[in-house]
C-alpha cells in the first residue's frame, strides 16, 4: 500500500510518498526559518501564505525526484491537528483536493502521534513504552500502550520546552531556531549560573519553565553575562528537569522503555545525558535520527499507514483543529 503525507503544522511544509513494503519512497521539505528569523518565531500568517506557495511546486519536485504515479497511491494521509490553525487549513484543504482528484481516501494524523512513531521509521518499539515529547509547542509525557491509546501522564503548566528554547535566546539576541543556537553556544560555555529547577522536587509528572525563563531574563537585563556560560546553564537546567521527570515516570509505572521525540530531541546534550541516564539504570531509550526529530512527513505517512490498516478513514467534510489532546484524538480515530 501507498500513501502521499502531507505536514503543514507549523513552518515545515513537508511530503512523503511511502509503501509499507518498501518504507520511504519519496521525502521533501521546506523549512521557513530564514522567513521567520527577524521576527524571532513564527509568524502564523506568514507561515500559511508559504504553505500555499510551495505545496504544490514541492509536489511536482517530488513526483520528478521519485518518477512516481499518483494513481498508485491507496489514501492520503495528513496532518489534523495540533497547530497554527492558518497553516493547518492549507495543508488540510490541499489533502482533501488531492483526494477528490483521485478519488482516494483521507487518513488523519495527530501530529504529536507523527513524532511518537518517527523512532519506528527505524525500529519498531516493543509496547507498552514511556514517549516523552519535546517540541516548540509541546512538553508531554505519555504512556503508549498500543497504537491510538494514550495514556496522558504529565506535561508542562505554561511554556514547551522548544518554546522556552525560542524565548531565551530571543532575549540573547541570538535569533531563531533558539534550539540549535542555544545547544551549539552551550557547547562552549560553563554552566556556571543559578538558576531555577521549577517543580523539579515534587511527586508528579507535570513541569514548568516560565518561571526559568523570567531568572534568564534577569540575568540577561543585569548585563555582564556570557551568552556561552548562559547557554549551558540555561540547557542544564532544562534537561535536569526533563530527566527527573523520566526516572519519575520509570518509578510510577514501572515501564523502562523510553522514547524520546520532537524537535528538541534533536538536542545534542540531551541525546547525550538520556544516553548516559539509560546505561545507568537500565532502560531501554529509542530516540530518532535527528532529521526525524523536527516536524516531517515520514512521520505523519507512517503513523497514517497503521489507521488506514485499521480501516479508519475521514469524511471529505473534515476539517482542521487547533489542539485536539492526542489521548482524545486516540479514542476518536481508532
Amino acid at each position: 500500500m501507498h500513501t502521499l503525507a502531507v505536514e503543514t503544522s507549523c513552518d515545515e511544509t513537508a511530503l512523503c510518498i511511502y509503501s509499507d513494503k518498501e518504507g520511504v519512497i519519496g521525502d521533501i521539505i521546506l523549512s521557513q526559518a530564514k522567513l521567520h528569523f527577524p521576527y524571532g518565531g513564527v509568524v502564523p500568517e506568514l507561515s500559511a501564505r508559504e504553505h500555499t506557495r510551495n505545496l504544490l511546486p514541492l509536489l511536482d519536485r517530488l513526483l520528478e525526484e521519485t518518477g512516481f504515479d499518483l494513481k498508485r497511491l491507496d489514501f492520503i494521509s495528513f496532518t489534523l491537528t495540533p497547530g497554527l490553525i492558518l497553516s493547518l487549513v492549507v495543508g488540510v484543504s490541499f489533502a482533501k483536493t488531492l483526494a477528490y482528484y483521485l478519488e482516494k481516501p483521507l487518513v488523519p494524523v495527530h501530529h504529536l502521534e507523527g513524532h511518537v512513531y518517527s523512532v519506528f521509521l527505524q525500529k519498531p518499539v516493543p509496547y507498552p513504552f514511556l514517549a516523552l515529547i519535546v517540541s516548540g509547542g509541546h512538553t508531554d509525557l505519555y504512556m503508549v500502550e498500543d497504537f491510538g491509546k494514550y495514556l496522558p501522564l504529565g506535561g508542562t503548566l505554561d511554556d514547551a520546552v522548544g518554546e522556552s528554547y525560542d524565548k531565551v535566546a530571543k532575549l540573547m539576541g541570538l535569533g531563531y531556531p533558539g534550539g540549535p543556537l542555544i545547544d551549539s553556544l552551550a557547547k562552549e560555555g560553563r554552566p556556571i549560573y543559578r538558576l531555577p529547577r521549577p517543580m523539579i522536587e515534587e511527586d508528579c509528572l507535570n513541569m514548568s519553565f516560565s518561571g526559568l525563563k523570567t531568572a534568564v531574563r534577569k540575568i540577561v537585563e543585569g548585563g555582564g553575562y556570557s551568552k556561552k556560560d548562559l547557554s549551558a546553564s540555561f540547557q542544564e537546567a532544562v534537561i535536569d528537569v526533563l530527566e527527573r521527570k523520566v526516572i519519575l515516570a520509570v518509578e510510577k509505572t514501572g515501564v523502562k522503555r523510553i522514547v524520546v521525540v520532537g524537535g528538541v530531541s534533536a538536542n545534542s546534550e540531551l541525546r547525550r545525558r538520556f544516553s548516559e541516564l539509560s546505561q545507568k539504570l537500565g532502560f531501554e531509550l529509542h530516540i530518532p535520527h535527528p532529521k526525524l526529530s523536527t516536524d516531517n512527513a515520514q512521520m505523519i505517512a507512517y503513523a497514517g499507514m497503521e489507521r488506514f490498516k485499521r480501516g479508519v478513514m475521514a469524511p471529505e467534510s473534515i476539517n482542521p483543529e487547533p489542539n485536539t489532546p492526542l489521548e482524545v484524538f486516540g479514542r476518536l480515530w481508532s
